[in-house]
């Protein structure tokens, strides 16, 4: 009876673990989902401002004399501001918590955003530095929140099913704009002011949604969860500064730099360059918000591959995901360079390409430049999130300070070369940051082969016990 009792208390206990365990893995997937929605309607309204900033500028533009800002300029400050202020993030998120940092964050979006109800150049460059000290908090915070959520075993697929989520955000938007601006060649002021309206409302949508995040303890009960130090300000920052010095981050910084390249360029210099190429005709403006449509598709189609079927990617590990991504860019940059003028980026031009100017093949490039962005992201976030887990706040923090340090050098000179010097630009980043990221994934599966005990010793240790 005695022993029959001891069976039933050990299946009850072990029952009430698993229950535990797994009503615990449920909270924290509902938590990532949750991060995923708020960033989606953020960056509904952020996304496709960026999107559409430098063609709405250009019409302003046109109706007052007085106003001289520069989209191209505004996006530099933006990364510019955000690359600085992405080292003081983690010493704020370890006084507040990544919550506090991305309701902030996250305000100073939608203030720059309603700024274009008033447009007025130091208002334009005002607004973008606010939003770039923003930008720094909610991005880190983003990825310390995520880990949090995450143990080795899920941050694949709680990164995919973040990014999936985010990127959704290049749907809604995207599509408002296109019937917004379906047969105009000139965005009126009627027109700017229901369109940033409506951005604005789904931006404080997000902002809500934030708000009501569960906030997420450092440490874990799952024993398979790596635990965070907590820590103090200055001790943060100089984990970061350390952090950044080592051998590994110092190449992936390479991978982070050139997905700064390449978001500035599709996010605001792309979407540009199709509306500004006067060879689509009417439709020109009307392109812009379908290209971002179909950038959205590509990054929500690879979310959901690598997050919802993570688990089959990751048996290869990330390097393959990472070359494909190359390879779809690789194609992208070989049909824009034959595609488009070389001088649409800075304004309208009726200048030929080295082929008739096809809509089809714009949209194509779109769609393989946002699946293959996503290829690239999703795997740096499972990355950041499984290899560094320990100091995840700093390893994010680095991420986005490289890639807005890209993204803003990107911006200042987009004003000044043309298509086919940045896709040059382009071409050469993607071969150097897909060989490092590569080599880092190597190296970090040969760490893991070297802890894991060998067939020989796992089996004389069963033996020992037994005996």
């Amino acid at each position: 009876m005695r022993l029959c009792a001891a069976i039933v208390n050990c299946f009850y206990l072990r029952h009430s673990q698993l229950t535990y365990t797994n009503s615990n893995m449920d909270r924290k997937l509902i938590n990532v989902i949750l991060l995923g929605l708020g960033f989606m309607f953020v960056f509904t309204a952020f996304q496709t401002m960026g999107n559409i900033q430098k063609t709405i500028l250009d019409s302003i533009g046109q109706e007052d004399e007085n106003f001289k800002g520069d989209g191209y300029t505004s996006m530099a400050i933006i990364y510019a501001v955000f690359a600085v202020f992405n080292w003081l993030a983690p010493s704020v998120i370890s006084l507040g918590g990544p919550k506090i940092a991305m309701f902030y964050g996250a305000v100073t979006y939608l203030f720059f955003i309603l700024t274009f109800l008033w447009p007025k150049t130091w208002l334009l460059y005002l607004a973008s530095g606010i939003i770039g000290t923003g930008a720094a908090m909610i991005w880190t915070g983003q990825g310390n929140y995520l880990t949090l959520n995450s143990t080795p075993a899920t941050i694949s697929r709680n990164s995919g099913l973040f990014w999936a989520l985010l990127q959704m955000s290049m749907f809604v938007g995207n599509l408002f704009v296109f019937f917004q601006f379906r047969g105009l060649t000139h965005i009126d002021v009627n027109t700017r002011t229901v369109v940033i309206s409506v951005l604005g409302g789904i931006a404080a949508v997000g902002i809500v949604i934030l708000v009501a995040l569960p906030r997420t303890r450092i440490g874990s009960t799952d024993s398979v969860n790596v635990i965070e130090q907590q820590r103090g300000p200055v001790e943060a920052l100089k984990s970061a500064a350390n952090l950044f010095l080592t051998r590994e981050m110092i190449l992936l910084s390479v991978t982070f730099f050139y997905t700064g390249i390449e978001l500035s360029f599709f996010s605001g210099v792309y979407s540009s360059a199709i509306g500004f190429t006067n060879a689509f005709g009417e439709s020109a403006k009307q392109l812009v918000g379908l290209s971002g449509i179909f950038i959205g598709a590509g990054e929500v189609l690879g979310g959901a591959l690598f997050g919802i079927l993570g688990a089959k990617f990751t048996r290869w590990g990330r390097d393959p995901i990472v070359i494909g991504g190359f390879v779809f860019h690789l194609a992208a940059f070989f049909v824009i360079f034959l595609n488009l003028p070389n001088k649409s980026p800075f304004a309208p031009t009726d200048d030929e390409a080295f082929i008739t100017s096809s809509a089809i093949l714009a949209i194509l490039c779109s769609f393989l430049l946002g699946f293959g962005d996503s290829c690239f992201n999703t795997q740096i976030y499972s990355m950041l999130g499984g290899v560094f887990a320990h100091d995840s706040a700093s390893a994010f923090a680095i991420f986005k300070f490289t890639q807005s340090v890209a993204a803003a050098i990107c911006f200042f000179y987009a004003s000044a070369l043309g298509l086919h010097a940045q896709l040059g630009i382009l071409l050469f980043l993607s071969i150097i940051g897909t060989v490092t990221f590569v080599y880092v994934e190597w190296a970090e599966n040969k760490k893991k082969k070297k802890m894991e005990p060998n067939e020989d010793e796992s089996d004389s240790s069963v033996q020992t016990e037994k005996f």
